[in-house]
């Protein structure tokens, strides 16, 4: 199996990961935070996806491996399916072949560079801050805004987090793959902690109130969107076919993004009526 079958098979088991834990991180929201075993399964399912996908970003560019992440929602609606006894419709079908239509364009599109880029420490540093201020501002904006939209600014900035978690995560294995554990800045290690520990927490809070599906298309989106950004300006990572690959992957992220939405609102749907029907 070559580095592209590698990052993808990882990916998709960090997805699956990822998609139980934001099913127990939602259940945990909606006791009020409250129970030890809750606390754990997310946690461990948490730690479980970030290990896979910390993996997976050294076989893989940035953009392919948060592309797959963007199928967390895929995975999650046959688990809320199962928990609410509902049927997967077939406008749901259409999302999901929307979902993977744009992720599979993406995924053919994409080249690593031959030589991969290692980040300075001022680089390194001004990312940091950069991304400290967009989540601060965020959050901070959640706080005043009304239960759906402080969710989706929640969200919108654990998905930041993620994403600059997942490059500086990149960048690590990159010096360490090159120059051996000398070669990593402890700078950029601690970033990555601490940008992920806070990706967690926000993303666990915007679940309060808001039920499953708005936070989870949110970071599906927002996430992939900028690590892959971030990913093209740092690393030089690229598509093929030059103007044409470029507006070909912006199409394809448009339909992937639309199939994500659409995901999320049926899983909406799906929760409360499966909700209403258990009461």
């Amino acid at each position: 199996m070559g580095s592209l079958g590698w990052a993808v098979l990882l990916s998709l088991l960090s997805v699956a990961a990822y998609a139980g834990a934001a099913v127990a991180q939602e259940r945990l929201a909606g006791s009020g935070h409250r129970g030890r075993s809750r606390w754990a399964t997310a946690l461990l399912l948490t730690g479980a996806g970030a290990g896979l996908h910390v993996v997976a970003l050294n076989f893989g560019t940035v953009a392919v491996v948060q592309a797959l992440g963007t199928l967390t929602l895929l995975f999650a609606l046959p688990i809320e399916v199962v928990r609410y006894r509902t049927r997967i419709s077939a406008a749901s079908w259409r999302d999901a072949a929307a979902t993977v239509a744009g992720l599979a364009l993406i995924l053919s599109l994409s080249v690593e560079p031959d030589t991969p880029e290692l980040l300075t420490r001022p680089v390194t540093h001004r990312l940091g801050l950069i991304t400290a201020a967009v989540v601060f501002v965020g959050s901070l904006g959640a706080w005043r805004a009304g239960p759906r939209s402080r969710a989706v600014l929640l969200a919108a900035a654990a998905g930041t987090a993620f994403g600059i978690s997942s490059v500086l995560s990149k960048a690590v294995l990159t010096s360490f793959t090159t120059g051996g554990l000398g070669a990593v800045s402890v700078s950029a290690a601690m970033l990555v902690a601490a940008f992920a520990v806070c990706g967690y927490l926000l993303g666990q809070l915007s679940y309060r109130g808001a039920g499953l599906a708005a936070p989870l298309a949110t970071v599906s989106v927002t996430n992939p969107l900028v690590a892959a950004v971030a990913g093209v300006v740092l690393f030089g990572e690229g598509v093929r076919f030059g103007t044409g690959g470029l507006v070909t992957v912006a199409v394809a992220a448009l339909v992937m993004g639309w199939g994500v939405v659409g995901l999320a609102r049926r899983s909406a749907a799906s929760s409360t009526t499966g909700a209403a029907a258990a009461a």
